[in-house]
């Protein structure tokens, strides 16, 4: 099946604008989208007139919902924040499932991140075409609980591992550095990783250059801003890669389904290497 990339019109419709071939194992595409519940937000006010959307279901979800899903079926493995697994704002639907579903992805990845019952159950979730050979919930450090990431370790061939953090951080700045430390830790010995999600931090800021410090890690864009969507100024997510990882495509998609817009990139595997096929 060949895959597409999309771009937003005037009128709020999808379509495409340039043709990609498959994956071809060695090639990963790879994208970070902050969703906001699905909701689309277009100008400042929007936070205060729309607010109620945050507690309450409305129609426009998922029409939303569907239009998120329409684009990221162009890549191999996404990274969702701020989704709900089932209350009553998203009429019990497990929105990670949700996307899944109308995506096309085969393999769905949910980690509540603070559960407030019927009321919200905030969410991240990681959507793969290919599967991973193991996943890890984490919680993140932080005076306040409710910030996670989402570790999948994909098997590679040569007998090691791509890992992929998938994050959404604090907006403190000790939490972010604490959560960021978090994760320098985990990755201290894996020779291939990436990292992605909504930092809620520039590249200029001391915790992130104190992660790139520890790891290694590199910002190939260091300077795409990203929110808010109708006038994106600050660089507030990312997708960082250990040198190993080079990169033959990546972008800030003009796609504004939600109040940040969304970063991808494609990778090629190191050494040329291709994933190693799990055993049903």
């Amino acid at each position: 099946m060949s895959l597409v990339k999309l771009e937003q019109t005037d009128g709020g419709e999808l379509q495409p604008i340039e043709a990609e071939t498959p994956p071809s194992g060695r090639r990963l595409r790879l994208l970070s989208f902050n969703a906001q519940v699905g909701i689309h937000s277009s100008k400042p006010h929007h936070y205060l007139t729309h607010s109620w959307k945050h507690l309450l279901p409305y129609g426009g979800r998922m029409t939303n919902l569907d239009r998120v899903a329409q684009f990221i079926s162009a890549f191999d493995v996404v990274g969702l924040q701020e989704l709900d697994a089932g209350s009553l704002r998203s009429n019990y639907v497990d929105l990670t499932a949700y996307l899944s579903e109308r995506g096309g992805f085969p393999h769905a990845y949910t980690r509540i991140n603070r559960d407030l019952g019927t009321f919200a159950k905030h969410a991240m979730g990681l959507l793969s075409r290919v599967e991973p050979d193991r996943v890890t919930m984490h919680r993140l450090p932080g005076k306040i609980p409710g910030r996670g990431a989402i570790e999948a370790r994909f098997a590679l061939a040569n007998g090691e591992d791509l890992v992929l953090y998938q994050v959404h951080l604090a907006l403190g700045r000790h939490a972010r550095r604490s959560q960021l430390d978090y994760i320098a830790e985990r990755l201290a010995y894996e020779p291939h990783a990436v990292v992605m999600g909504d930092f809620n931090c520039h590249p200029e800021s001391r915790e992130f250059k104190h992660l790139v410090s520890r790891t290694g890690l590199q910002d190939p864009t260091p300077g795409a801003a990203t929110y808010p969507s109708w006038d994106p100024k600050l660089v507030y997510d990312h997708i960082l890669l250990t040198r190993d990882l080079s990169v033959s495509d990546m972008r800030v998609y003009d796609v504004r389904l939600s109040d940040h817009l969304p970063v991808g990139i494609e990778i090629e595997l190191p050494d040329r290497t291709p994933f190693r096929q799990i055993p049903a």
